[in-house]
């Protein structure tokens, strides 16, 4: 086992080497400028995009499609999670708190990726046993016409998050479960299985009507919760932003050298948490858009543009600030522990339960995203017969999840992390000059069509 973990970290640190980010980060760069920075160009658009029809209750979840709003609630679902809360931990106490201004410039960048995943997933989608569905599997079968690429994304992203990736997150909650309420890991396990179940066996109607109440729920919690420990802190705010920016380009300065980090560090752990965090170019939201009923792709990019906003401007940037405020990082503390440090340093006692609250929901609606992710490829791969034998093997990984230490089942779900970005990366590269014309199509003429 011990040579197992050896040889997949090396392959690990082969694919989320710097070569991986590079591309990422250059994939950003790259539609960012060719699109000529629509995140800020089309910043009222994206608003308007997201939220004017918030209330239309007209486009309801049916076999061709959810609405706007359910799709970007959708994979906001699997944005958010507990990335938001360990992740931006752990970017901070190894890279200090300059890693935050390098997880916001990928943020930045990723958007001009996201925008195209989202266009991509719109122009090129299909109905397969009479219901709509698409991703990157099919724009990259039918826009850079690979079968055998669109075959080798497809398994590798069930595999990654379909079965490891859940794994992680059902045993995120019931560790939490355990240390906050005393709560048997596989009773936990139990019935986080039994409420998958019961939201997933009504396909993705249930999943958009969940995924709709739930997000801005459990957004909103968490928002108020650590803007109240901002607030209580407020004398601190100036100080926590003024490390951030120093800390970007002289860590050792930001923190008195507390943390050692470099600005190699700081970089690396801040793009790397970023991009991991919003899965810009990573080839899962794409899933979600790609069956929103929108008038033209372009107004889907939008969209899903704010589900960076949201995730890492609003989410992660308030981890960090709870954590910097009270001070927390110089407890030498790291991942979770360390935002939960935070949290009781703010809330006190309450705020160990209030950590365990939002990481069950944060990780319960990546399972339920991460599942339908995984299902639009099984339906690529097999067809509808192939969703009732996927989803017992999902319950039954949630289950598993919960009662083993899960080191080597995180190194492996990033192993296949690697492998699906490559080629969804090959895809955005090669169809760039679709996007942008699309983009010119609905910014020039209006002209609402799909080829």
């Amino acid at each position: 086992m011990k040579l197992l973990m050896e040889i997949i970290s090396k392959i690990n640190g082969v694919l989320w080497g710097p070569v991986m980010l590079f591309f990422l980060l250059g994939t950003g760069v790259l539609f960012t400028v060719k699109l000529r920075f629509i995140q800020i160009r089309r910043f009222k658009d994206i608003w308007r995009e997201t939220f004017g029809g918030i209330f239309n209750k007209k486009e309801k979840a049916d076999e061709n499609g959810i609405s706007s709003f359910q799709a970007l609630t959708t994979a906001i679902a699997a944005q958010v999670g507990t990335g938001n809360l360990a992740g931006v931990a752990t970017a901070i106490a190894a890279g200090g708190p300059g890693a935050i201004f390098w997880m916001w410039l990928s943020g930045f960048l990723g958007m001009g990726t996201i925008f195209g995943e989202a266009v991509l997933s719109q122009l090129y989608t299909e109905k397969v046993d009479g219901e709509l569905t698409g991703g990157p599997a099919y724009y990259i079968k039918n826009g850079l016409n690979s079968k055998f690429l669109a075959g080798f994304f497809a398994i590798a992203i069930v595999l990654a998050l379909g079965f490891m990736g859940n794994m992680v997150q059902s045993n995120s909650i019931s560790e939490a479960a355990y240390v906050a309420f005393n709560i048997p890991k596989l009773v936990t396990g139990g019935f986080v299985a039994a409420l998958v179940g019961l939201i997933i066996i009504g396909g993705i109607n249930r999943i958009a009507s969940f995924t709709e109440k739930i997000v801005p729920f459990m957004a909103g919690l968490y928002i108020i919760g650590a803007l109240t420990i901002v607030i209580m802190n407020y004398n601190q705010i100036l100080p926590a932003f003024k490390m951030i920016f120093i800390g970007a380009f002289n860590p050792m300065a930001a923190t008195g050298g507390i943390i050692g980090a470099s600005i190699k560090e700081a970089f690396r752990y801040g793009v790397a948490r970023g991009l991991f965090s919003n899965e810009a170019g990573m080839g899962s939201t794409p899933h979600a858009h790609a069956i929103a009923k929108v008038d033209h792709p372009a107004q889907q990019g939008l969209v899903a543009i704010m589900g960076i906003i949201i995730d890492t401007g609003i989410v992660c940037t308030l981890t960090a600030l709870v954590i910097l405020t009270t001070g927390s990082l110089s407890t030498g503390l790291n991942g979770s522990q360390l935002t939960q440090e935070a949290f009781i340093r703010g809330l006190g006692t309450h705020g160990a339960t209030f950590v365990a609250i939002c990481l069950f929901f944060f990780a319960l609606s990546t399972i339920i995203g991460w599942y339908y992710f995984g299902e639009s490829n099984i339906k690529y791969l097999f067809g509808k017969k192939g969703i009732g034998f996927y989803r017992v093997f999902v319950l039954s990984f949630i289950i598993l999840g919960t009662a083993m230490k899960v080191e080597i089942v995180w190194e492996l779900a990033d192993t296949f992390n690697g492998l699906m970005v490559i080629p969804n990366l090959l895809a955005l590269l090669g169809l760039v000059s679709l996007v942008v014309k699309s983009t010119n199509e609905y910014e020039s003429k209006g002209e609402h069509s799909k080829i």
